[in-house]
C-alpha cells in the first residue's frame, strides 16, 4: 500500500472511528451571568445578562451566548401546516396525531431508525440554519415526548433521536443543550449543557447539576419556585422566573 492510499484510507476512516473527529468544535456554556429566556418574543438585554435563548427563527444578540431553540421532538403550534406535509412523522393513533394538550404540539414519531433518519434531516436544516445565523448552541425541547405518548414511543426511541441530534449540532459547531428528561444523563448522549425548565417547582434541579455541574439554566414560571430556586441554586446558576407565555413585555426577573 502506498503512503498516498494510506493517508487517504485514515482520512476516511477515523472519522468512524473516533467520535467527534469530523465535528466542529464548541463554545462552551457560560457559568457567569444571567440568563433570558426569549421564545415568545424578542426584547432589549440587561447588561448583567451572557445568555440568551431565543427562537430559531429571530436573529442571535450581538456580544452574548446564544441558544437557538429547536423543538426536536414536537411539533410548534404555528407548523402544522408543514408537519402535514411529512404525516409519517407525526406520532399517530387511530389515525389521528397524538398531542400534547398542554401546549397544542404534536408528537414526532421517533419509532424507527428509518423516521429518525428523516427527522434529523429536517430538523438538521434547522440546525444548520442556527449556526449561519450566528448562534453558538441550540435546545432541543421535549426530549420527555415519550411520557406522552400513550406508550406509543419509548425511552430508548428517543434517547437514539437525541443522540442523531446531538451529533448534527456538534457537526455544525453547536453546543447541544438537554431539555426536560431530568432523570436521565444527556451526557452520555453527548449533551454539554441543560435547559432546566421548573425545576424548582419539580424539585429536578439537582439532578441536572449532578450531570451537567455549572453548566445548567433554570427557568421558572411561579414566583414561589423562583423563590425556591433561587435560595438553593442562585449562587451557582443563572435563574430566571418568566410568564409561561414568555412574551416580550412579560415577567422577567433573576435570582
Amino acid at each position: 500500500m502506498t503512503r498516498v492510499l494510506r493517508t487517504l484510507l485514515i482520512a476516511l476512516v477515523l472519522p468512524l472511528l473516533v467520535p467527534g473527529a469530523a465535528e466542529a468544535s464548541v463554545t462552551p456554556l457560560p457559568t457567569a451571568g444571567d440568563a433570558d429566556y426569549q421564545l415568545g418574543g424578542t426584547r432589549s438585554v440587561p447588561e448583567s445578562v451572557t445568555i440568551v435563548v431565543r427562537d430559531r427563527r429571530a436573529a442571535p444578540v450581538p456580544d452574548r451566548y446564544n441558544i437557538c431553540y429547536v423543538n426536536g421532538f414536537q411539533t410548534q403550534p404555528d407548523e402544522r401546516r408543514f408537519w402535514r406535509k411529512h404525516g409519517g412523522l407525526v406520532l399517530k393513533r387511530n389515525g389521528r396525531p397524538v398531542v400534547d394538550e398542554g401546549w397544542g404540539e404534536w408528537l414526532l414519531d421517533t419509532r424507527t431508525p428509518a423516521k429518525r433518519q428523516r427527522l434529523a434531516t429536517i430538523l438538521g436544516r434547522w440546525i444548520d440554519g442556527c449556526a449561519r445565523s450566528g448562534f453558538d448552541a441550540v435546545e432541543f425541547d421535549n426530549l420527555d415526548s415519550f411520557s406522552r405518548s400513550r406508550r406509543l414511543i419509548s425511552r430508548a426511541d428517543n434517547r437514539a433521536m437525541a443522540r442523531l441530534l446531538v451529533a448534527r449540532a456538534h457537526r455544525a459547531g453547536l453546543a447541544a443543550g438537554q431539555k426536560n428528561w431530568a432523570e436521565w444523563n444527556g451526557r452520555r448522549a453527548g449533551f454539554d449543557f441543560a435547559i432546566a425548565e421548573s425545576c424548582g417547582r419539580w424539585r429536578e434541579c439537582g439532578a441536572y447539576v449532578a450531570h451537567y455541574g455549572a453548566r445548567v439554566v433554570a427557568i421558572e414560571y411561579r414566583r414561589a419556585d423562583f423563590a425556591w430556586t433561587c435560595a438553593r441554586y442562585g449562587d451557582r446558576l443563572p435563574v430566571v422566573l418568566r410568564d409561561r407565555d414568555l412574551t416580550s413585555a412579560g415577567v422577567r426577573r433573576f435570582c
